[in-house]
């Protein structure tokens, strides 16, 4: 019967593509978007800091960021469509300000119908091919540069190669994982991580697990969503403006403000969906869920009751709409009809009913701890602190039950750091993507004593932001900030700010990320409107340059396995431009920067006899060569042998990979290594290993000083304060 299966679940999604997808449109606009289209368009030219107007351009560019939105590797819809879409290329801002918002629902009703004739196709090929993987075929990975089918046979052929090349993938994959099994080379442990991270069902055949796949493909992206698509239209419109300007419907601005006070109201448990049921996928230690204890990580959610409601079935509904169904007011009541992980046939079902409370989004806070480090027979005790984001408290003030800060958070590390009386601190500012202005300044406070941290233009006039006279600051010891590729916005505001000061030395990737601009959040009006999120302004620092697609560089070039990647805000589609002013007149906190050239040589001699550190840039080399591939070849032996290259990179270095264990630190980099997957973690942290003899390096050369009382009374006199 399981040779049948493919057939049979092919036959479905093909009747289902012909059924649904491809049938009347199965979304309409509710009467009040229209109301929602014209407030955008009077708030987008009004409020960006362009100033520019929703004119012919601006729509040519919305246009084509909601095409490549449904369709960003071009393998979807046909030459054909967007010729006939074109047609209104210049239209779309007319239709919007008489608050027309039928171009977003055409082009999804477009997609629609597209991807439900291409995972129909696919399932059924998955079901009857019979692969030659003998040939000399190639398939380009890279699509968003390629032309788009230019008909329906050129389609399919598209199609044929892009599932060939997955059937080989995975066939390649299990013969690899297999060998090395069988080898005695892999372990239980990393078999686990690589099927997860696949994705793979390793009960189900290859051809069963991709047809699942394309299965809940094209039910989670075809399911009518109406506040969905027009948030994908408007916010096409708004990032024709700049990348970070958007549209946020009512539930994704309650999305962001959880996001900012690191709290949601929910039962505490972490989702992904699974053959159209949310699963399980972790338990959130504390929350409702968890002190329940009768829902086990990989059981099924299938139904939700409100309540005072009745039980609404949730398979193959958006997950974003079935999740806000489970969230809720604190206190309030939910039951979920639950299949348990042990019943493969899904006919076990169950009802638990839990009391929704708040959880804390711990993962996403400041950690951290005091490391030892010997170097030249001295031993030296290190602060390292880790920032995911700048979040924090927009409703609430401190003292209020729930408050969050991340400046706050810091400064309790910091404290602990000085009564531990640690030699030096490192900021680690990797993968952090920003957020609160308000939370940058607080933490720059933490390391200067006064004196301006960041410009501010918007379309009048650049004004500092500045802190307020401070007697002491919370770490007055030498400092190390630690970016990446992804350290954008607030991160480089007080990367830049420390090393313009003189006050840290900034390590990491060639330069930060590179996003100089400030959003506002905004209401459009009713609640029901949602709100905009527009670039209103500008950052420059105070030494005149802007952070905008430059970023902030480094001092000493470390980089990490994103360094050469194709990330940064020049990658963006409609970018803003690099722009400087002028410099502010600003004394110096400390002067770090001295030490460079002795700590640049000191570093690069370890680097250059580094075993780690040189597997490390050789890993980096090798993501860099596997990032900038157009194509991959669908022989068998050519494929298996760029697999197994692939796979190479991700191998321990022996030795130092079993010394992670000790002391239980393993767990706990494992853990940071979750919130910000950009950064390797443990002894596969070689940069963050060096960064700290480099801190060693500059509390040594800086003989024990710390910035002194007199320093910081001197710099508040240069201010005037």
């Amino acid at each position: 019967m399981k040779n049948f299966l493919p057939t049979i679940v092919a036959a479905l999604v093909a009747f289902a593509a012909a059924t649904g997808a491809c049938g009347d449109r199965r979304a309409e606009p509710p009467r009040y978007y229209g109301g929602i289209a014209r407030r955008l368009c009077s708030m987008l030219p009004r409020y960006h800091v362009l100033q520019q107007p929703l004119d012919d351009e601006i729509s040519r560019r919305a246009w084509t960021n909601l095409v490549t939105y449904y369709d960003f590797d071009h393998s979807i819809f046909l030459k054909s469509d967007l010729d006939r879409l074109a047609e209104r290329e210049t239209a779309l801002d007319d239709e919007l300000r008489t608050g027309n918002v039928s171009f977003g629902y055409d082009v999804y009703d477009l997609f629609c119908k597209r991807l439900g004739e291409r995972v129909g196709y696919a399932t059924n090929l998955i079901a009857a091919a019979d692969w030659d993987f003998s040939s000399n075929e190639t398939y380009r990975i890279s699509r968003k540069d390629a032309p788009w089918p230019e008909d329906e046979e050129a389609a399919r052929e598209l199609w044929r190669k892009r599932i060939k090349n997955e059937k080989l993938a995975m066939m390649c994959v299990r013969e690899i994982d297999k060998a090395k099994k069988q080898a005695g080379k892999k372990s239980a442990e990393a078999r686990q991580e690589s099927e997860e991270e696949e994705e793979i069902d390793p009960a189900l055949s290859d051809e069963e697990n991709l047809t699942k796949k394309y299965r809940q493909y094209l039910a989670i992206l075809t399911e009518p969503d109406e506040e969905a698509i027009l948030q994908h239209y408007l916010s096409a419109v708004a990032r024709a403006y700049d990348p970070h300007s958007d549209y946020m419907s009512p539930a994704d601005k309650e999305d962001f403000d959880m996001d900012m006070n690191l709290t949601l109201c929910g039962v505490g448990a972490v989702l992904q969906m699974d053959d159209g049921a949310l699963k399980i996928a972790e338990i959130m230690p504390g929350g409702p869920v968890d002190l329940d204890g009768r829902i086990e990580t990989g059981d099924k959610i299938i139904g939700v009751k409100q309540e005072d409601g009745e039980m609404e079935d949730i398979m193959w509904q958006p997950m974003k709409k079935s999740v806000r169904k489970i969230r809720g007011k604190k206190g309030t009541r939910v039951t979920l009809e639950i299949i348990p992980r042990s019943d493969t046939t899904g006919t076990t079902k169950k009802l638990i009913e839990l009391v929704r409370d708040e959880i804390k989004l711990e993962d996403q806070a400041a950690t951290g701890h005091v490391e030892k480090v010997t170097l030249n027979g001295v031993e030296r005790k290190l602060g390292y602190v880790y920032l995911p984001g700048f979040y924090g408290s927009m409703d609430k003030k401190p003292g209020d039950e729930g408050y969050r800060s991340s400046a706050d958070d810091v400064a309790k590390f910091l404290a602990d750091f000085n009564a531990q009386d640690v030699d030096g601190v490192i900021l680690d500012l990797r993968g952090d993507g920003g957020g609160s202005l308000k939370e940058a300044a607080r933490l720059s406070e933490l390391f200067v004593p006064s004196g301006p941290v960041v410009l501010i233009r918007d379309t009048r006039v650049a004004m500092p932001l500045t802190l307020p006279s401070r007697r002491t600051c919370a770490c007055m010891k030498p400092l190390i900030v630690m970016i990446d590729r992804a350290s954008a916005s607030a991160s480089e505001i007080v990367a830049g700010h420390l090393r313009d000061t003189g006050r840290a030395i900034i390590v990491g990737d060639c330069r930060s990320h590179g996003k100089g601009t400030v959003q506002t959040v905004m209401g459009m009006g009713p609640e029901k409107y949602g709100s905009m999120k527009i670039t209103t302004a500008r950052f420059y620092r105070i030494n005149g340059r802007s952070t905008q697609v430059k970023g902030v560089e480094s001092d000493i070039h470390l980089p990490s396995l994103i360094d050469s990647l194709d990330i940064g805000e020049d990658k963006l589609t409609y970018a803003l431009p690099f722009t400087r002013i002028r410099k502010l007149e600003y004394p110096q906190a400390w002067d770090m920067p001295k030490y460079l050239p002795e700590l640049k040589e000191r570093s690069e001699k370890r680097v250059a006899e580094s075993e780690a550190l040189k597997a490390h840039l050789a890993k980096v080399a090798g993501w860099k060569e596997i990032s900038e591939r157009k194509e991959v070849p669908l022989e068998k032996s050519a494929r298996r042998a760029m697999i197994e290259k692939d796979k190479a990179l991700d191998e321990k270095p022996g030795e130092e990979a079993d010394a992670a264990d000790k002391d239980g630190k393993k767990a706990e980099k494992k853990s940071r290594r979750r919130r910000a997957r950009t950064i390797p973690s443990g002894s596969d942290d070689p940069v963050l290993e060096e960064t700290y003899r480099i801190l060693a390096d500059l509390a040594e050369l800086a003989a024990g000083d710390e910035m002194p009382q007199g320093r910081v009374e001197w710099f508040n006199s240069i201010l005037g304060m």
